[in-house]
């Protein structure tokens, strides 16, 4: 399956947020995500991904289809590291999970933005650490660094 990733602009906005709605409900399992009495996982930063130029969002598509299987979101807020990028939300929807697409956006976020990375998986999630650690250990052939819940690495 061919995968593209399309930038996610003002107009496509509620399609963005509620894919997220989505990936925070599923998150809330381990991480203590918690909705507000609209029923709504508040997401204090969305708005700035449409502001900001330190953050992008990409809807994760089927290249010949354009059939909608995901979202990924960048920017740069860095823990361990002084400057770089980081995956701030990623979601693969679950009909189409394990089949790879997963690593070729991951790849593809990686190559689009040189220089430092760090992904942090899913707070308790461990299919996420999973997911994770055997991603970036392959696209930095295990020259990668794991410090709390955070791998980071330069490509």
């Amino acid at each position: 399956m061919k995968i593209k990733l399309e930038r996610v602009t003002k107009d496509k906005k509620d399609t963005l947020y509620q894919l997220l709605q989505y990936s925070l409900f599923e998150e809330s399992l381990t991480d203590g995500n918690e909705m507000n009495d609209k029923a709504i996982f508040e997401y204090k930063y969305f708005k700035d991904y449409f502001i900001d130029k330190t953050r992008d969002a990409f809807f994760i598509k089927e290249e010949t289809t354009n059939k909608l299987l995901g979202f990924v979101m960048i920017n740069t807020y860095m823990q361990h590291i002084k400057e770089g990028h980081s995956i701030a939300e990623f979601m693969i929807i679950p009909k189409y999970r394990r089949k790879n697409i997963g690593k070729k956006v991951a790849f593809m976020c990686f190559d689009m933005y040189k220089g430092f990375w760090e992904v942090s998986p899913s707070y308790g999630n461990e299919i996420a650490y999973k997911f994770w650690k055997k991603t970036v250990d392959e696209y930095t052939n295990n020259k990668n660094q794991y410090k709390d819940r955070i791998f980071s690495f330069k490509n």
